[in-house]
């Protein structure tokens, strides 16, 4: 990638994508991301961040999500959800092997979405982030993954994040617990079942 997009600032690109892929699915603006590179490496413009990120993109490396506001009623496109092309590219940079399970997985859950055939935004619930609003034709659904929720706070964070979501769109949480954490108007899929499932219509 260097060579094709010749690439002057080499070790500001390779610091770029570490941090990135370090740091898949999370929120992000070019400046936030200009912001850190700055602070801790280099000098750069917000411009060859958002080019580099282009470049990324162009190269398969990474997969962008944009964000749907429920106060504009309209996607933003200064912020974005970043999804590695492939889970393991965090894995391999992650020190340690200390693995990010939770993002990674969610992660997994974001190209299993779009391999079904949903388009996918992040959704902005009054200041509560939903992982994915998905869609297929005249079907919306409104989903949260987590690793568990069997803590009493995780519980919390994720129900609370669907809070004052009308009920005409179903309601998904996605986790890797055997126990069933359905409710009246959320619907608990299970990791394992989920892999297994051609749309999120399936009972």
């Amino acid at each position: 990638m260097i060579h094709r997009y010749k690439i002057r600032k080499e070790i500001l690109f390779k610091n770029l994508i570490n941090y990135v892929l370090r740091s898949n699915s999370r929120i992000f603006s070019a400046k936030s991301i200009h912001d850190y590179i700055k602070r801790e490496h280099e000098s750069c413009s917000v411009n060859t961040i958002m080019k580099y990120l282009d470049y990324l993109e162009e190269a398969y490396i990474i997969e962008s999500v944009r964000q749907y506001s429920t106060k504009t009623k309209k996607i933003l496109n200064f912020y974005t959800k970043i999804y590695n092309a492939d889970v393991a590219f965090n894995s391999l940079r992650c020190p340690d092997n200390r693995f990010d399970l939770t993002h990674n997985l969610e992660n997994i859950v974001y190209h299993e979405l779009i391999y079904m055939g949903y388009d996918i935004w992040v959704y902005n619930n009054a200041g509560k982030e939903i992982d994915f609003l998905a869609r297929c034709g005249n079907k919306s659904y409104f989903i949260q993954v987590a690793y568990s929720v069997a803590d009493d706070k995780a519980y919390e964070r994720e129900f609370d994040a669907f809070k004052n979501i009308d009920n005409l769109s179903q309601k998904i949480l996605i986790t890797t617990d055997e126990i069933d954490y359905s409710t009246s108007t959320v619907r608990h899929i299970k990791l394992k079942d989920f892999l297994l499932m051609d749309n999120l219509g399936e009972s």
